[in-house]
């Protein structure tokens, strides 16, 4: 039998809400991999790889793909049990929200494009040479 659906909505209310302040042991951070028992390696913004654990309440409710963005709570190294260095508190689900928050790191600032470099590039929508024009 599955989880009531009032576990599920709480969980995926929680997520969307971001907190107003971060303690000092938490940090937004970037999910690099999936590593299998609800296990993540996830990027700090100070480029440090670091393992964390998916918080229980979250498991089997809420995915979270590589690339995305997660709340972690480190623990601290007195403290720590083997390689997992922390947990996920929360998940980033409307991202344009947190981004908003004064402790978004700016490491992970939204990247933009500009237009005018890849005009000259661009193939899209054009139609591929003919070899029948070389041939008259």
């Amino acid at each position: 039998m599955g989880r009531p659906k009032r576990d599920v909505r709480a969980a995926a209310e929680e997520s969307t809400t971001p907190p107003d302040v971060l303690t000092p042991s938490q940090h937004v951070a970037r999910v690099i991999k999936a590593e299998g028992n609800s296990l993540y390696s996830c990027l700090l913004p100070n480029q440090q790889t670091v393992l964390v654990e998916l918080a229980p309440r979250f498991r089997n409710t809420i995915w979270i793909k590589r690339g995305g963005y997660v709340l972690v709570d480190l623990t601290p190294p007195e403290e720590k049990k083997g390689k997992v260095e922390g947990e996920i508190a929360n998940v980033v689900r409307e991202e344009k929200e947190w981004r908003k928050q004064s402790y978004w790191p700016k490491e992970f600032a939204k990247a933009t494009y500009d237009d005018e470099e890849d005009e000259d590039e661009s193939n899209v929508g054009k139609m591929p040479p003919s070899d029948s024009e070389d041939e008259d």
